[in-house]
């Protein structure tokens, strides 16, 4: 049996599956491969003294480290308060959870950019909220703490979908034993639940981070992008490729897309090494 299974012989593509497989690679040619040429070819016209010129720049250099940091914090506030909101899906049952659920996908379906309109109504100048925090000395709209909300917003799902089924599989009857043996919540939380929650929770975290530095229209309205205050490295991206700065503008989203393509590919990896277990 071994034997006929080693020298069985593949199958030969029909017509079918041969037009199927090269739509497939047309599509991806289109959409990716040819993109991403277009993209480095931009980058090294000046060659790799151009590259390094641009990343080089105060002002992308200001750009990318506000992103940066803007990405980590709302990191991590999704890693704890998406853990919680996936905790109480997955375990608790209420009035309207299904609303709730529902509304997890929401960042999905709207455009960022309404997204940012919708928090001006909030928190501008003549929203609700606006005139409040104004008194407080408090500002939202076009500063960080703005920008902070949309990236939030528009990455809340990744957290919560992720989490969701992972918390569900879980194996309560060790939780149930340790509890039985006399641990507190809290124990039982770190030794037994958190270690069960942790490949997700960094899967999780990944795809966030990845989304958040890629994030463009919402940033964009709410914080206005005033150059070195409010300019993330996508909205530097928007202002060279204006400014007919085309190696900077290239650059930068190389080095973006570079950094989305990495986490991305850790976060496929640690999905594999998840299921392969």
């Amino acid at each position: 049996m071994a034997e006929n299974i080693q020298t069985q012989k593949p199958k030969k593509l029909g017509p079918g599956a041969i037009f199927l497989i090269a739509a497939v690679l047309i599509y991806l040619a289109v959409l990716m491969i040819a993109p991403i040429v277009a993209l480095i070819a931009g980058t090294f016209r000046d060659g790799v003294e151009g590259l390094l010129s641009a990343l080089s720049n105060v002002e992308f250099l200001a750009a990318f480290w506000l992103t940066l940091k803007i990405s980590l914090l709302v990191t991590i506030i999704q890693a704890i308060l998406g853990t919680i909101t996936a905790w109480v899906l997955a375990r608790q049952d209420f009035i309207a959870k299904s609303i709730l659920n529902g509304m997890i996908d929401i960042p999905f379906a709207v455009s960022p950019v309404v997204v940012g309109y919708m928090l001006l109504l909030v928190f501008g100048r003549n929203g609700f909220l606006g005139p409040v925090l104004a008194s407080a000395g408090i500002q939202v709209a076009f500063a960080i703490p703005g920008m902070v909300l949309a990236t939030l917003f528009v990455t809340m799902p990744f957290m919560i979908r992720e989490m969701i089924p992972v918390i569900r599989g879980l194996d309560r009857r060790q939780e149930l034993a340790a509890a039985t043996l006399g641990a507190s919540e809290w124990t039982i939380f770190w030794r037994v639940t958190f270690p069960a929650l942790r490949t997700g929770l960094i899967y999780g975290m990944t795809l966030t981070l990845a989304r958040a530095l890629g994030e463009f229209g919402a940033v964009l309205v709410i914080g206005g992008g005033a150059q070195g205050r409010t300019e993330t490295a996508t909205l530097y991206i928007y202002r060279a490729l204006e400014e007919r700065q085309y190696v900077g503008a290239y650059s930068a989203a190389l080095l973006i897309g570079l950094c989305t393509v990495i986490l991305v590919a850790i976060a496929d990896w640690l999905r594999h090494r998840s299921t392969s277990k």
